[in-house]
């Protein structure tokens, strides 16, 4: 299938997060700039101090102009954060993001006085705040961590199987509860702009990562309308998290494990918030963690990706070299105990053009969350797109391995010759070395994001279910990976198709949809009664059981004729990873309404609004924005969401929401 290149997709305007700060070629170990890939595109010619100076009246500004306005500028076509949101954010995580984080080549180009003036024209002179901790703290009766309840949610997929579905038992709600839900409290989390996190539960507990604030939050919840803080946990050196929260018992010990954003895990005593122990498993230079760990009494099974993607079109570096793998850990030590790599190291694949090599293969991140067999003893998980060639058979895979020995089972490879990296194009451009053209790729940067499932039917037959960036869901036999079924909801695209989760309950698995086609030699290839919403797939066959499509919101101008909404600036698309909580289904759309459906029917049984500012228990301003990434759960009667995404130009926010049930 034909694709639309990113330039194309994002307009002309597109530009690459990785020519965000423009500068020369970098020193050896750094992360360098790409090349610009427009006209418009800042030149790599950097001004002098002095010239600098002249821009514009603070010194700040004039390096934000010179080094980051072509990204932060133009934060749907780039995928940065808008300057707007860089406002919002804490001192403690630019500065991570400069000097070790996403920007650290960048930050490197910079010197301490300059990396201190734009710093200071983002956000002032902020000082890290966490004072709101101190007043929200639990009295003596609560302080004490209860953990004699259930585990209801213990990692990204609520189970191991990664279903997102809770019983009315498990939640402390039931679906006659739903249409009376109303706002209970809010937690407002200072300097925070995107909430991409949701907590673990066990009984009473919360334990809620925050990425902004490189901080781990146990909350009592016992008073549904007065929630208290129990401990925070703060990572070395201000770090900002990644990953939602696992839980699980080793040996009399409950350790809650979570990743961050440097590749390091933490392992915390649930009890305490103390650190049992820290271990950074991130071996290349573009290393990341996104999806959460899964406990078990023997192991830690910890998924880690890379961003080589983002700097790959660039003649500035070698391409490509990274590779995603997944990692099982002592659960009381942290002591690697085995690492399947998707693929072998890169090596020389020909000359570029200019004497230098291109590498390869590369690529397979893997932004998801495994799901456990421990029946069969296996693990399940996908990978996303290649970033240089050859196209390895495990990107954009849907991958089983062997839980005790990490071998590899079986592999299904459904998008082949997806090399992708930002700043290239389906025809490459012959200035940038990297990058490949057709028939090599067909560049379409279709990930695998969300979680596979491990879905058991009411006859007891299991599957693998799988949702992919293109659009498409899969259906697989757990024991060989054969293909039982695909059902393709449009054509899918960069950022989604599927992105964030699926769920499964009751022999149907629940899909939202963002984007639905990217436009193909000017035309929609797909069906138009495809739209943007909620999917409700019968299991055992992938047929269409119900589908709900939001409206758009009184006063949003609908989209040109023929062409469907396309994620990320359309407010109806659904994003976020769905939960079912006793027969309802609940996601989010990127305005930042909550939906509630019949899981039956699909029928709209309430819908809350989210974007809005909040009076908050703890006494910070609280604002909602876009709902995204792993926000929707519930707890101890409660639907706990989060507001506020503020990456692909999506409002940002900071709020930690509580709904119960009214009179």
């Amino acid at each position: 299938m034909s694709t639309l290149s990113k330039a194309a997709l994002f307009g002309a305007a597109a530009l690459t997060l990785a020519s965000c700060m423009a500068g020369p070629p970098p020193v050896a170990d750094t992360i360098a700039p790409a090349e610009a890939p427009s006209a418009a595109a800042p030149s790599h010619d950097i001004a002098p101090p002095a010239q600098q100076a002249s821009l514009a009246g603070h010194p700040g500004e004039a390096v934000y102009k010179t080094y980051c306005a072509a990204c932060h500028d133009q934060p749907e076509a780039t995928r940065s954060p808008a300057m707007s949101t860089l406002k919002q954010m804490s001192l403690q995580f630019i500065n991570f993001s400069l000097t070790q984080g996403k920007m650290k080549a960048q930050g490197a180009m910079l010197s301490d006085e300059q990396r201190a003036q734009v710093v200071n024209f983002l956000i002032g002179a902020k000082p890290p705040s966490d004072s709101w901790t101190s007043a929200m703290m639990c009295d003596a009766a609560r302080m004490p961590v209860d953990l004699s309840g259930a585990a209801a949610i213990t990692n990204f997929g609520f189970d191991m199987h990664n279903t997102r579905s809770l019983t009315a038992e498990k939640a402390g709600l039931t679906k006659a509860q739903v249409a009376k839900l109303d706002l209970a409290w809010a937690v407002g989390i200072p300097d925070a702009t995107g909430m991409r996190s949701q907590g673990a539960v066990v009984g009473k507990n919360l334990f809620v990562p925050v990425a902004d604030a490189g901080a781990m939050y146990a909350f009592d919840i016992s008073t549904t309308d007065k929630p208290c803080l129990q401990w925070v946990y703060n990572t070395p050196g201000g770090a900002p998290l990644r990953t939602s929260a696992a839980f699980g018992w080793v040996d009399g010990t409950p350790l809650l494990v979570f990743s961050g954003l440097d590749t390091m895990v933490h392992a915390v005593d649930a009890r305490t918030g103390k650190a049992v122990w820290t271990k950074t498993v991130g071996t290349y230079s573009y290393s990341t963690a996104t999806g959460t760990p899964s406990v078990l009494k023997d192991r830690i099974i910890v998924p880690v990706s890379q961003f080589e993607i983002v700097f790959g079109g660039s003649n500035d570096i070698i391409c490509c070299t990274n590779h995603g793998y997944v990692v099982s850990l002592d659960p009381k030590t942290g002591d690697q105990q085995w690492r399947y790599d998707t693929m072998p190291e890169a090596t020389r694949v020909r000359d570029r053009g200019d004497g230098k090599p291109l590498m390869g293969p590369s690529g397979a991140p893997i932004w998801n969350s495994p799901s456990i067999d421990e029946k069969r003893n296996l693990i399940y998980f996908a990978t996303g797109e290649s970033n240089s060639p050859p196209a390895h058979k495990n990107t954009n895979a849907v991958i089983a391995v062997d839980l005790l020995t990490g071998k590899e089972k079986w592999s299904f490879h459904a998008t082949p010759n997806d090399i992708y990296n930002i700043g290239c194009d389906l025809k490459s451009k012959p200035e940038l070395l990297n990058c490949t053209s057709t028939p090599e790729t067909v560049y379409r940067d279709v990930d695998f994001g969300a979680s596979t499932i491990l879905g058991t039917h009411s006859d007891g037959k299991q599957l693998v279910y799988a949702g992919q960036k293109s659009g498409s869901v899969w259906a697989f036999e757990p024991e060989t990976g054969k293909v039982v079924w695909r059902r393709a909801l449009g054509t899918g695209g960069a950022l989604g198709g599927v992105h964030w989760g699926i769920a499964y309950d009751k022999d149907t698995v629940f899909v939202p949809i963002s984007t639905v086609g990217t436009p193909i030699a000017g035309e929609w290839d797909f069906d138009p009664n495809i739209k943007p919403g909620l999917y409700a797939l019968d299991a055992k066959t992938g047929a269409i059981k119900w589908q709900y499509n939001p409206e758009l919101p009184p006063g949003t101008p609908p989209p040109p004729p023929g062409t469907p909404a396309v994620f990320p600036v359309h407010p109806i698309a659904m994003s976020a990873a769905p939960a079912v909580i006793d027969g309802v289904v609940f996601a989010a759309t990127l305005d930042g309404t909550l939906h509630a459906l019949d899981s039956q029917t699909g029928a709209l049984l309430w819908k809350q609004a989210t974007a809005k500012e909040y009076d908050t228990v703890n006494g910070v301003p609280g604002k909602g924005g876009a709902i995204d990434a792993a926000s929707i759960y519930a707890a101890n009667g409660l639907l706990i969401a989060n507001s506020g995404y503020g990456s692909f130009g999506q409002a940002p926010g900071n709020v930690i929401l509580g709904f119960k049930p009214g009179e």
